[in-house]
């Protein structure tokens, strides 16, 4: 898969809808967090031209824009896959087993955390804490959480996201 995929965006529906959001908030600059969500919809990730999109709309610049974005796990600064795996790696879960989690899970997709696989169905990263302590340890598939996780869940899960994404066409792949 290419470092940057080659979505098709509407960029005058994206500015349209992200000049909505503006709308709602006394000053521009206020609707960061939504107009950042909403240009990552459309492009998959926060690309040069997403930051650009947002900044333009909100009347503020892209270094702005990528700043507040750079500062949340929710934005992916890169491109992601199809599935987002996240482990947390913080006290609770590390205390029972995230650490090995994440190794088995980076031997089985062949990446390490941060990275998308080569097919661009899965991403995976680390997380700081999902709030899920009490059943620790926490992996969180598409923002879905699947508490006390176990390694021996860890093929059946890879198993499960690779058969959803059987099928598709390249296009769909690089989205």
């Amino acid at each position: 898969m290419s470092d940057q995929p080659t979505t098709t965006v509407d960029r005058a529906a994206l500015v349209a809808e992200l000049e909505q959001v503006a709308a709602r908030y006394p000053h521009r600059k206020s609707a960061i967090i939504p107009a950042l969500r909403l240009a990552q919809g459309h492009y998959g990730w926060l690309s040069p031209e997403a930051f650009e999109d947002v900044a333009h709309a909100l009347e503020c610049t892209p270094a702005f824009a990528q700043s507040v974005a750079s500062f949340y796990d929710m934005f992916h600064l890169t491109p992601a896959g199809r599935h987002l795996v996240e482990v947390c790696t913080n006290v609770s879960c590390a205390l029972k087993g995230a650490g090995e989690l994440l190794d088995e899970l980076e031997d089985q997709l062949g990446i390490h955390a941060g990275e998308t696989t080569d097919d661009g169905a899965i991403t995976l990263r680390t997380v700081e804490c999902l709030g899920a302590c009490a059943n620790a340890p926490c992996v969180s598939v598409n923002h879905r959480y699947r508490e006390d996780f176990a390694i021996a869940q860890v093929r059946p899960l890879i198993t499960e996201l690779r058969a959803s994404t059987a099928g598709w066409t390249d296009q769909e792949r690089e989205v």
